[in-house]
């Protein structure tokens, strides 16, 4: 261990794991430690089901009535992958899709006025929903139609629409939508978790929409993909990476100290060793010094024996309720898997509900959610504190990465990776950069294998 190196890495969640790949790559010499014995961190799959009720301080043992233990791996932070978004090209792009393989999502719900409704993101979807009435559909239609057909660099697309003076308020106003489609376009199909976009610039929330449509048209029945075997994958997808360029990996290593010089971190102290460094990136919980609390989260991951009523019997799906429906500030996600991904055993189903906490009694503000997924066999709650770092780490090398927020996507964590890359090396974040290289003994570039349905 006591080597030079470019980078050390602490902490093996998906942030840390795919910054670790992409250095390798790019000919960094990469050390990579967890104090944990498994990768993962806060994005691991626990596995088998007995460690879950350990880890929650339930019991030692699950019960029979949940099958075989080692049938089940359960996500820690519920998210699935956008089929045309960022982390997919991260993954075609350094080709770790070899190692993975992926199901298409079956449903993506909204929930209006006590019922869930799928959510309607194409013309014909528009003019066919229960969600408005007949002439709410002509005007979600048309508005749709802009946006499919909207170009930044095409002022004949814009209709009038500035992209940046416009904000996005203004938009829905130009097509007289109601508050209901307001609520359905900017949470279900951008995926605000707030309404304060509203009065932003509309390009970000026109490019959200046209994001989820690309996703949708590429397998149909959802924009989303989620690997077989649980989120737990990803990360050890990106360590294979990282290893094969030459990554040294460290797991179960605890980590003593980080060695600091004139404000700049030259190395890692780990059972009385040294292992020096240029840069280091890690998670908030190894620099709790260097870090603010931002808020909370609470997820309650629920094992279920049914599917969830009113999603046509679906094995997975996603469920947002959007915060005006509940008198609240955002909104709450549900994300439903089940033994069809080999994450659970047959017959039943893991649904996971979370949000951003508002209250000091948590629990309460997910009941709604809860209810909907009645009758649940067991629930595991979880409170995490969101922390971000307190500087942007160019002056001490140490880039700390943001804990992973409600959102059941990683659109979110994508844009932090890219944001650390640039601090890292000074320029933007370029996909062609995360190539493996041509002479590389895995030969030719491979397709995202089509996921199975």
């Amino acid at each position: 261990m006591d080597e030079q190196y470019d980078v050390i890495v602490l902490g093996t969640g998906l942030t840390e794991c795919i910054l670790s790949g992409i250095m390798s790559v790019n000919g960094k010499k990469v050390l990579h430690m967890d104090r944990n014995p498994y990768y993962g961190g806060e994005s691991s799959s626990i596995t088998p089901l007995e460690e879950m009720y350990k880890k929650f301080g339930l019991s030692d043992t699950a019960p029979e009535s949940m099958g075989r233990g080692r049938d089940w791996n359960v996500d820690l932070t519920p998210k699935f992958l956008m089929a045309n978004g960022q982390l997919v090209k991260m993954l075609l792009y350094t080709e770790v899709t070899r190692y993975l393989d992926f199901k298409v999502v079956e449903g993506s719900f909204v929930y209006k006025a006590g019922k869930i409704y799928r959510v309607p993101s194409t013309e014909t979807e528009a003019l066919a929903t229960n969600l408005m009435g007949l002439f709410e559909k002509r005007r979600f239609r048309k508005f749709l139609m802009f946006v499919a057909s909207f170009d930044e660099s095409d002022p004949k697309t814009h209709q009038g629409v500035d992209p940046v003076a416009t904000h996005m308020r203004d938009v829905y106003k130009k097509f007289d939508l109601g508050q209901d489609v307001i609520d359905i376009t900017g949470h279900a199909l951008a995926f605000y978790r707030t309404d304060e976009y509203l009065d932003l610039p509309c390009l970000e929330t026109i490019n959200r929409i046209k994001l989820y449509s690309e996703s949708l048209a590429r397998y149909g029945k959802s924009p989303y993909l989620y690997p077989l075997y649980g989120l737990g994958e990803l990360p050890q997808g990106f360590a294979r990476l990282s290893a094969i360029y030459g990554g040294t990996y460290m797991l179960n290593k605890a980590v003593d100290q980080l060695v600091i010089e004139n404000n700049r971190v030259v190395g890692v102290k780990s059972e009385g060793e040294v292992a020096r460094c240029k840069q280091l990136v890690c998670d908030p919980s190894y620099v709790p010094e260097r870090v603010v609390k931002a808020g909370q989260v609470i997820r309650v991951i629920c094992i279920l024996s049914h599917p969830v009523a009113n999603t046509s019997d679906a094995n997975s799906c996603q469920i947002i309720i959007p915060q005006n429906q509940v008198n609240r500030k955002s909104d709450i996600y549900v994300c439903v898997v089940s033994y069809a991904h080999n994450v659970a055993a047959q017959g039943k189903y893991i649904a996971i509900v979370s949000t951003t906490v508002e209250t000091a009694e948590p629990e309460k503000e997910i009941e709604l959610a809860l209810e909907l997924l009645a009758p649940i066999d067991q629930k595991f709650v979880a409170i995490s504190d969101l922390y971000e770092p307190l500087d942007d780490g160019t002056e001490s090398q140490i880039f700390v990465s943001q804990s992973y927020d409600a959102t059941t996507h990683f659109e979110t964590t994508c844009n932090n990776i890219k944001d650390i890359y640039k601090r890292m090396t000074g320029t933007d974040f370029d996909f062609e950069n995360m190539k493996r290289k041509q002479k590389d003994v895995f030969g030719e570039d491979e397709l995202l294998p089509p996921p199975s349905v």
